[in-house]
């Protein structure tokens, strides 16, 4: 069923982040980064449904041929950037809901790029993605530029990329407000589409305290361990992970029986927390003793920027 995610983040070259590399990636492109001279090519790639860029209304009527054109956009993000540790762009990361079609899914993303474009004023390219797995992760990336976008060339930073002392002083609430704000919107926008599709479920940006649920959050499994579980291999990470969400499902069920047990005779039957904690910690202790034994030798490495769920 639908659920909410949204996460956000940002590229910078402090952390050896490029914009040509992101945007190669999510779009599935070839694309040479032009500062650098390095070529990213991620032409191979067969889950990008679609991919669009989407600028301000108010260059409709101008010639934005070299914004138009994704290489070209994300080499000149990078060129304006001078300084060794600039941050060269920022995503927005999020869920899609799998009750949808295609064509409801980008309208969706479409309509919520238009909306952080035209708040903003700077330019995003976005790449919807088709789940990998069994799981129905749908998903989009939305890559910003960190600048206003301009006729000719980009301008200055965007209200996103300010700090909150430049802030306060145009009159703006802090930044995480302004996160809230968007992860609002994504779920208002999410909503109306649900609505419009006639499609009887909604999503709920707040978490479950706020929405008066009584309930655990289910486990976030890093995208590495569901990696390896699809390949058949044991996850001692993702183990842990389950274990420690089962003890803190149990906890929640003692603390909501205990009220009823004062009241009843009748003892109240769960699992040994204790014993759960042991076999989880035992978990880690083994998967930390086999990084150890195979430190020193290469490992693959591969991008953890698509939605591991």
């Amino acid at each position: 069923m639908a659920v909410y995610f949204l996460y956000m983040k940002t590229f910078g070259r402090g952390n050896g982040g490029s914009a040509p590399s992101a945007i190669a990636y999510r779009s599935g492109e070839r694309i040479k980064d032009e500062r650098t001279g390095r070529t990213y090519d991620h032409s191979g790639r067969q889950d990008v449904v679609h991919k669009e860029i989407v600028l301000p209304q108010k260059f409709n009527d101008s010639d934005m041929g070299w914004a138009k054109d994704r290489a070209a956009l994300w080499n000149a993000a990078e060129a304006m950037e001078p300084r060794k540790n600039a941050r060269v762009a920022r995503e927005v990361l999020v869920a899609l809901p799998a009750e949808m079609n295609d064509a409801q899914r980008l309208d969706l993303v479409r309509g919520f790029a238009r909306d952080l474009v035209e708040r903003y004023g700077f330019a995003i390219d976005f790449a919807i993605h088709a789940p990998r797995t069994d799981t129905p992760n749908h998903h989009a990336h939305l890559l910003a530029t960190t600048r206003e976008l301009g006729i000719e060339g980009f301008g200055g930073k965007s209200v996103l990329e300010i700090s909150d002392a430049r802030r306060q002083e145009r009159g703006l609430e802090p930044f995480f407000k302004e996160v809230i704000a968007i992860r609002e919107r994504w779920a208002a926008a999410a909503n109306a589409g649900l609505a419009e599709a006639n499609i009887d479920v909604r999503i709920d940006h707040r978490s479950l305290e706020a929405q008066g649920i009584e309930r655990e959050p289910l486990p976030r499994l890093p995208r590495a361990v569901i990696e390896l579980e699809r390949r058949g291999e044991r996850s001692f990470l993702g183990e842990r992970l389950r274990a420690e969400h089962r003890a803190r499902v149990q906890e929640r069920a003692a603390r909501s029986a205990a009220p009823a047990a004062a009241e009843s005779p009748r003892p109240v039957s769960h699992k040994d927390l204790n014993e759960i904690r042991r076999q989880a910690r035992e978990s880690w202790l083994e998967m930390r003793r086999r990084a150890e034994l195979e430190a020193g030798e290469p490992r693959a490495r591969g991008h953890d920027d698509d939605l591991g769920r």
